[in-house]
């Protein structure tokens, strides 16, 4: 068998159920913040959520997929490791990317949303005592 083709293998081995091992743990943990991001909307914040789960899948195995190719030949099992080494690197440097690139735009609308809550309050008139006995 081509040790390229072994590479593959390995590559994908390891590439596909990190993808999936690192998407569902974003989104079970990333809900209670995204949970935050909407003030407590429980349906937006789980569609919102899913919408991301998607948009990392398709991202990722996308990366993955063309990464998958190997210009250089692959001689032997040493080959196969230092190929697959940077073809698992370059995918969790894009994992961690993405989700960088994720909790910073999150955390824009976190705080852009407790500003507009702060400032709606402070434009809210003030509450005036009811008479008593009136």
């Amino acid at each position: 068998m081509d040790m390229a083709v072994v590479g593959y293998i390995a590559y994908l081995l390891v590439a596909i159920p990190l993808t999936v091992w690192v998407a569902r743990t974003l989104g079970t943990n990333g809900y209670h913040f995204i949970k935050d991001v909407f003030a407590g909307d429980e349906q937006l914040a789980h569609a919102v959520n899913r919408l991301l789960q998607v948009g990392f899948y398709l991202l990722n195995f996308g990366f993955v997929a063309l990464w998958l190719r190997t210009a250089d030949p692959v001689p032997d099992a040493r080959g196969v490791f230092e190929t697959v080494a940077v073809k698992i690197g370059a995918v969790l440097l894009v994992l961690g990317i993405l989700h960088v690139i994720n909790v910073v735009v999150l955390n824009g609308f976190r705080k852009r949303a407790h500003v507009d809550a702060r400032t709606l309050a402070m434009m809210e008139p003030p509450q005036r005592p009811e008479p008593n006995g009136a």
